[in-house]
């Protein structure tokens, strides 16, 4: 009996979405971990969470230029499975006792980094879900408009104001009542949307062009 030649079946989904949707998974854990860390850059100084949350502004965007805004918002969504499972996870390892032969340094620091209040949890949370999919609806409009014309420039405009939003929502939520949040937010909408006019227009077409080339394959 002949076997069925399984290369012909329809492929259930693209290369493309299937590999940035794991990418996008690993950037939405990630982000939540670079956060804790400020980075000089120039005169600017911004939390390193930023070149995550960059790339998952550029995946989306990548993913809506590929298959659509429905879908790039249904990758948002689903984004917040690893987001809140690597939340949980991180509040289990917090509470679990230290191997007594782990390094005090070691110990001390991780605790530190893991120990985040419930207000940075729920801030990032509901920065991430706002500006991602505001990030979205901006670029699926812009390209209602312009076509597929000015790739880059759709996915600047898209980063640099879900950036803003995502900074003001997060700050917000996290720090407000603790110490004058203004200068912060001032700062971070600088660096974040210097950073979104830098990075995001060469790399959206490295995303969609390494997308097309996946699904060509």
């Amino acid at each position: 009996m002949d076997q069925p030649d399984i290369s012909a079946r329809p492929r259930l989904i693209s290369p493309s979405l299937f590999a940035l949707s794991i990418f996008y998974g690993g950037m939405v854990c990630i982000a939540g971990v670079l956060g804790n860390k400020q980075v000089a850059l120039g005169p600017l100084a911004v939390e390193a969470g930023i070149f995550a949350f960059l790339l998952l502004v550029v995946t989306s965007s990548a993913v809506a230029e590929l298959h659509g805004p429905a879908t790039a918002g249904r990758l948002v969504r689903v984004g917040f499975v690893p987001l809140l499972v690597s939340l949980v996870l991180s509040f289990v390892v917090y509470k679990l006792p230290a191997s007594p032969e782990m390094i005090p340094a070691n110990r001390d620091a991780i605790q530190l980094v893991l120990g985040s209040t419930w207000r940075i949890w729920m801030g990032g949370i509901v920065a991430y879900g706002v500006s991602q999919t505001l990030n979205v609806t901006i670029f699926a409009a812009l390209k209602g408009r312009e076509g597929s014309k000015l790739l880059w420039l759709r996915a600047a405009i898209a980063s640099m104001l879900s950036q803003v939003v995502d900074t003001l929502l997060f700050v917000t939520i996290a720090f407000y009542g603790e110490f004058p949040v203004g200068p912060l937010i001032v700062g971070q909408m600088i660096a974040k949307v210097t950073l979104s006019a830098i990075l995001v227009p060469p790399l959206i077409y490295v995303f969609v062009g390494l997308g097309r080339r996946l699904d060509r394959a």
